[in-house]
Parts: C-alpha cells; sequence; structure tokens
C-alpha cells in the first residue's frame, strides 16, 4: 500500500532515531451544489507525511505533503530541529509497540473507482429529486489510506472507502434536510436524501413561536448524533475523567441514563464507517461506555491511559498528533435501538411536545454537567395528540444531556448512520449509529429566526 510505503520511507529518512510516522493518503471527489447547481468540484490526490522524533523526554515533529525523497530528508531535519528546542514532556508514554490490527472491511472496489463524472450524475439525481426546491449540499465519496510505521516495528496500514450526500432542501420560507453515508456508494441514495428534504420542507412553511419552558420532545437521528457529539468531547474522553471535566466523574457504575440507554464506541463495526486502529497504530477496540443507563467507562489514547495510573491502557481513540491536546475522542458512538416502528410511533409515546430534525450552532455550556446550548434548524415542528403537527420556527435551547436521556419513552427499531465528518484538513471520515428518541425533556429557551434561508 501507498501509504505505508511512504512511512516507511520517511521513517528510514529519520535515520535511527527514536521516531514515528503517520501517513494519511486520499484520493476523493467532492460535487457542491447551491440553488441546484453543481459548483465548485474538486478533486483531491494528497499524501501526508507527519514524521515525530523523541529524544531524552522531548517530543518534536514536522509534516509535509511533498513526498520525494528530498522532501522527506527535509522533513527529517525539521522534525531534528523540531525536537532539539521542545520541552520535556513527563507525559510521553513513548511510541507504540507492534501490533496486529484487526480486519474490519470498509473498503468497497466501486466508492474506490467512481470517478468524479459519476459522482456529479449522483448529485444531479439529489438536485432533481428535490423539486420544486433549490437543493444545497454536496455528493462526495473518496479512498483513504491511513499508515503508522515507528522504529518500535510497529508498521500498520487500513485502506478505506466512503461516500456521502448531504441534502438541505429550501426557498426563503421553508428548509428540510437529510443525509446519507456509508462505506460502499451503493448504500446511499442521493435522490431519497433529497426527497426526505423536500418533504420536510414543505411542511415547514409559517412556523409559528412558542413559549420557553422544558417540553418532551422526538429527536431525529441527525438531531440526537450531533447533541451526543457535544457531549461526548468531555464525558466520554479519558482526558475528561482525568482533569474532572467529564460528567461520569465520580459516577462509573452508576445509574446515570434511563435504562433503555446502552452506547457503546465501536469502529469495528462494518456497517459503519470502520476503522482498524487510531493515529498512534493502537488497535481499535469495541468500548462500553453506558450499558442500560450505567456509566461503564471512557475511552483512552496512550498517553491519557498513562497519565492513569492504574493499570489503564489505551482503547484506540488517539487522535492526530496536533489534536492529541484535546484527548481521545469516541468517533464510531454506537447508540442500542429500540422497540418504537418509526418516528411517528414516537410522537404517539410523547403525546404533546416538539418535534426536532437538527440542531446546529451548538456550544458546552458546562461540560461537567452535560449541558450544551444551539438552536435547532431545518424541521421543528409541535407534536400534538401524539402527531406531528405545524411548524415551528427555529428555537433556541439549553439542555444537559443527562437530563435529555434521564427518562427516554423510547427508541426506534431502525438506526442511521449519521456523518460527523467536516471534511476540514485531510479526509477522515467517521459517524454516529443512532437511532430517533422522545425523550421527556427538552428545555426551550427561546424563538428564533422562521424556516428558510
Amino acid at each position: 500500500m501507498r501509504a505505508l510505503q511512504l512511512a516507511e520511507q520517511a521513517l528510514a529518512a529519520a535515520r535511527g532515531e527514536d521516531a514515528e510516522v503517520v501517513v494519511q493518503s486520499e484520493v476523493s471527489a467532492f460535487a457542491r451544489f447551491a440553488a441546484s447547481v453543481v459548483h465548485q468540484p474538486t478533486l483531491i490526490e494528497n499524501d501526508v507525511v507527519q514524521l515525530r522524533l523523541a529524544r531524552d523526554g522531548r517530543v518534536g515533529g514536522a509534516m509535509t505533503n511533498r513526498t520525494g525523497r528530498e522532501a522527506l530528508e527535509e522533513l527529517a531535519a525539521r522534525a531534528r530541529e523540531a525536537v532539539a528546542s521542545a520541552p520535556a514532556d513527563a507525559d510521553f508514554p513513548g511510541f507504540a509497540p507492534p501490533a496486529e490490527a484487526p480486519d474490519v472491511g470498509g473498503y468497497d472496489e466501486e466508492t474506490a473507482g467512481l470517478s468524479p463524472e459519476a459522482g456529479a450524475w449522483l448529485a444531479a439525481a439529489a438536485i432533481e429529486a428535490a423539486q420544486p426546491f433549490s437543493l444545497y449540499g454536496y455528493f462526495t465519496s473518496g479512498l483513504t489510506e491511513l499508515a503508522v510505521a515507528a522504529s518500535t516495528g510497529l508498521a500498520l496500514c487500513h485502506r478505506a472507502t466512503d461516500a456521502e450526500v448531504l441534502a438541505l432542501a429550501a426557498d426563503e420560507s421553508a428548509s428540510g434536510y437529510a443525509d446519507r453515508a456509508a462505506s460502499a456508494v451503493a448504500r446511499i441514495d442521493p435522490a431519497a436524501a433529497a426527497r426526505e428534504a423536500a418533504d420536510k420542507a414543505a411542511a415547514t412553511r409559517g412556523g409559528v413561536q412558542i413559549e420557553p419552558g422544558p417540553y418532551r420532545a422526538v429527536l431525529e437521528p441527525y438531531a440526537f448524533a450531533e447533541l451526543l457529539e457535544y457531549f461526548a468531547l468531555d464525558s466520554l474522553s479519558g482526558l475528561g475523567l482525568l482533569d474532572e471535566s467529564s460528567y461520569f466523574v465520580g459516577r462509573l457504575g452508576e445509574r446515570v441514563f434511563d435504562p433503555k440507554i446502552s452506547i457503546a464506541d465501536d469502529a469495528l463495526d462494518a456497517a459503519g464507517l470502520p476503522k482498524a486502529f487510531d493515529f498512534e497504530g493502537v488497535p481499535k477496540q469495541r468500548v462500553e461506555l453506558v450499558t442500560e443507563g450505567v456509566a461503564r467507562g471512557v475511552v483512552w489514547d496512550r498517553t491519557t491511559a498513562a497519565r492513569a495510573k492504574d493499570g489503564t491502557t489505551s482503547t484506540g481513540h488517539a487522535l492526530e498528533a496536533r489534536y492529541r491536546r484535546w484527548g481521545p475522542q469516541a468517533l464510531a458512538l454506537s447508540v442500542a435501538s429500540g422497540e418504537a416502528g418509526s418516528m411517528d410511533a414516537l410522537c404517539e409515546l410523547v403525546g404533546e411536545g416538539i418535534y426536532v430534525t437538527r440542531v446546529h450552532y451548538l456550544s458546552v455550556v458546562s461540560p461537567r454537567e452535560g449541558i450544551v446550548t444551539g438552536m435547532t434548524r431545518d424541521g421543528t415542528f409541535r407534536i400534538r395528540d401524539g402527531r406531528r403537527a405545524e411548524p415551528l420556527v427555529n428555537l433556541r435551547f439549553t439542555v444537559s444531556v443527562p437530563d435529555v436521556l434521564a427518562e427516554v419513552p423510547g427508541l426506534t427499531r431502525k438506526r442511521s448512520l449519521v456523518s460527523r465528518a467536516q471534511w476540514y484538513d485531510e479526509r477522515f471520515a467517521f459517524g454516529y449509529t443512532v437511532p430517533g428518541i422522545a425523550t421527556a425533556r427538552f428545555s426551550i429557551t427561546g424563538n428564533g429566526s422562521a424556516p428558510g434561508l
């Protein structure tokens, strides 16, 4: 594999230093569209090489996307300069030892060979299906390789494919949202996503305001996944546990959520966007985070596991070196399904309340208490007599995620893979597999703008 070959060449350029190389290679295409017109078509072929050296307790590194012999020699020289001037790092656990990565799949030949022209046709199919609404969003697909090699003898490489369509159907007074993601393009239907977005948009015209206060609510998988992401940043991370910014501090082994809630991080699941190992070269593990409402654990990387000093080991959740200050992260959350046959069935369980398609502009108010604030968008409705009723304006909310999960009338049997990738920097596809959820408490703090552009 090309990425592993580059990693070994960069390791050779380090000439016997204590070293680690991470290589990310990608071939990807984007067909973005706005107002139903494809624009900014993008084809990327790129290799990024990151080299870190360790010397006398200091760690320094450099990166490049030039891959010739001279470029790799220059990379090694810059890494030597960096390590020579770096401060000592008492928490550095050393580079990872040799390991064998699990066979998780995640590679699809059709997706790997998908041409930019084929991607543009799939985008066009979505645009056609959204009429009479204008469609905004993108279709993207990519082939990536991640390789990690170290002077310890570690040498791993994982090849993966992914495809995603994001569809926002809108005009001046309406908006609806849907997306689809998978490791194989055959498993997503851009036209179906666009129709879902358009149907939702058609129901959002004339949104009305409601009084602030706590409401029973139904959250679609899109909204549930994003809310979980912001809760997970601290509360499901080993760094959050060590720094006492996690909601789980002092609560491991206790019931913290409704017994219907079970959450794992499972990058080994071939139905998701699987990963074999993390950016330190540690094989991925399935981690049970919450079992039937009881807090069971968090995810770890090598640095936080060493800091724990209680025999804790990495679960394979290290980010890239430049983002590692955020701590290990759960990037493959999987929430167990429930018994409700549809989102309509969840509305029946709620009776009176609100229905939320999507949330955005989220920020964490208090990580220790799991409090998150944000706004609903692209499909917010009132629930009356167990049915989705009149449209609402976008609503401001501030919720305690533990309160949202404390009393859960139901979850759908069907789960959706919701992409959480933002497509910045090097391509790294990830997402959460979650059901729709009904909650007894979702606190609305105010009214925002009406749906639409």
